[in-house]
């Protein structure tokens, strides 16, 4: 999210990668938690609520890119603080485990495999229900600014106050932040450190759960990877670095090149698992952030590997001083207003195009990757997206 923080003017928000999907109400109840339903549904009603120019219900589904218009005022519910759910000690524990730095803007969490970041169907313990752990006295809530997969570990930032989730949010929407992955992959990528540049939209047929390769009507996704060190032609350890953020970007590219991440059986099916005592658990952490802090100096932290990880590490005879997890390319620029706006109307027009193809489809559509970019080099996949060296 990136925006205008002043409620007595129009406010102008760009949806982030981490938003899209979201409901209308629910980016409000993540991003604006002082304003109420009731405010959100009026506005609604009198047409004052708009995305890209266009009338927006509550209920509508936002996507990366779109802008979104806010009137001025429904800020009214700030004076009074928001009621905290009382968090047993089992659940303190489990909050102060997680955290690894803490300062006035920023608390950054260690989030361990198997925790959700969010609350959805059927999901009642995740970290944004743990975030009362780290409010201040009648101090605001701490808000999550972006999301991990629930079986991904590592990083995962949360910003203190709402100032700081505003600075924040825009540094993920313009790209501004650098995030760096580990993954143990099955098999070894030939070439060593390259892009894989494959667009991804919804598998038709998933109800959303789930990307696939879709050079046609998907949206654009890059992913960074270098090969750190290699267990014979077993297994790999590599350093993803994401330069979009597509969901399950990391997972479904690594898949898509043959070179599933271990433990990841949704997209790369029995041949995720390894043989012996390997963990079945996925093999996919946050390992580093770097990104601006309102305070000047930027926030650069790393997160333990989780035990499970750390175990297979050692069983593959892999050393973590190898890597000190630098990044893979340099952090890229912001972008000026008007490349955004830009980049929303691209993203737009592309949803409208895959929905429609949605509804035509009647199963998974086959992956179109002939192109030369999109095949990496002595793979023996035909089919595959690139590793290319940059």
């Amino acid at each position: 999210m990136s925006g205008h923080d002043n409620p007595a003017a129009v406010r102008q928000f760009t949806v982030a990668p981490d938003d899209d999907g979201v409901r209308l109400d629910r980016w409000f109840k993540r991003h604006l938690p002082q304003i109420g339903f009731a405010m959100v549904s009026r506005w609604a009603r009198t047409g004052q609520l708009r995305i890209d120019g266009k009338r927006a219900r509550p209920e509508d589904r936002l996507a990366a890119g779109q802008t979104l218009r806010v009137p001025p005022g429904g800020m009214e519910t700030t004076r009074t603080a928001q009621p905290r759910r009382e968090l047993t000690e089992d659940e303190l524990q489990a909050a102060e485990a997680m955290l690894i730095h803490r300062d006035k803007a920023a608390i950054v969490l260690n989030k361990p495999p198997g925790l959700a970041t969010q609350g959805g169907t059927g999901t009642h313990h995740h970290v944004d229900g743990l975030l009362d752990a780290f409010a201040a006295d009648k101090g605001p809530r701490p808000r999550l600014v972006h999301r991990l997969d629930k079986d991904t570990s590592g990083v995962l930032l949360v910003a203190a106050t709402p100032g700081s989730a505003a600075f924040f949010s825009k540094r993920f929407s313009s790209r501004a932040a650098t995030k760096i992955y580990w993954a143990l992959v099955v098999g070894v990528p030939d070439v060593a450190q390259g892009t894989i540049d494959a667009p991804l939209a919804k598998q038709p047929g998933t109800g959303g759960e789930k990307m696939h390769v879709d050079k046609d009507n998907g949206q654009t996704a890059k992913t960074v990877y270098r090969v750190v060190d290699r267990a014979g032609n077993r297994a790999a350890w590599v350093e993803l670095q994401p330069l979009t953020g597509r969901t399950h970007q990391l997972r479904a590219h690594m898949a898509a090149i043959g070179h599933p991440i271990v433990g990841d059986g949704k997209y790369g099916g029995q041949d995720a698992f390894l043989t012996g005592s390997i963990s079945r658990k996925m093999h996919l952490h946050a390992r580093r952030l770097v990104i601006d802090h309102p305070d000047g100096a930027p926030l650069d932290v790393t997160a333990d590997l989780p035990e499970h990880f750390a175990a297979s590490m050692e069983q593959l005879g892999f050393d973590i001083g190898v890597s000190a997890a630098d990044p893979v390319i340099t952090p890229l620029p912001e972008r000026n207003r008007t490349e955004m706006k830009q980049a929303a109307r691209a993203h737009a027009k592309q949803v409208r195009k895959e929905r429609r193809g949605e509804r035509r489809s009647r199963g998974p559509a086959k992956p179109a990757l002939k192109s030369a970019r999109a095949k990496p080099r002595g793979t023996g996949k035909p089919g595959a997206p690139k590793g290319r060296r940059p």
